[in-house]
């Protein structure tokens, strides 16, 4: 018997996603975008990070507009980073009209876990999964 999670696995809808983009890549596409030099974004997104860290540090969130909010937390008694992208940031990344990569079983998309284990089941019969 399959488990359910390799059902779900099997038919969720995810992007097809392709290599990261380097930090090298990040800032030279806002270096061309913005007219300020490859050292001066370097410099930008170092004293971000400082900024976040020292805050974190407080026990303070950080609000970065546009971006997100990012938060300190305790997770497995380690300190960690829980980050929530800004509202108007993923309202734009799901313009699906502006994607530019394949969504993998889009059929599939609003589809809750128990529908995904029921096509599972209808086409692999012999190795049903728990739902």
């Amino acid at each position: 018997m399959a488990e359910k999670i390799t059902a779900i696995r099997a038919y969720r809808p995810e992007l097809r996603r392709v290599r990261t983009m380097q930090n090298e890549e990040l800032v030279e596409v806002i270096a061309m975008r913005t007219g300020l030099n490859e050292g001066e974004i370097h410099f930008v997104v170092y004293e971000l990070r400082d900024a976040i860290l020292m805050a974190h540090r407080t026990g303070q969130a950080v609000n970065v507009e546009g971006l997100g909010i990012f938060t300190p937390t305790i997770r497995k008694g380690r300190l960690d980073i829980v980050f929530r992208p800004d509202t108007e940031l993923l309202k734009q990344l799901n313009d699906l009209h502006r994607l530019h990569t394949k969504i993998l079983n889009k059929a599939n998309l609003g589809k809750s876990a128990d529908e995904l284990v029921a096509l599972w089941n209808q086409e692999h019969p012999e190795d049903p999964a728990e739902g």
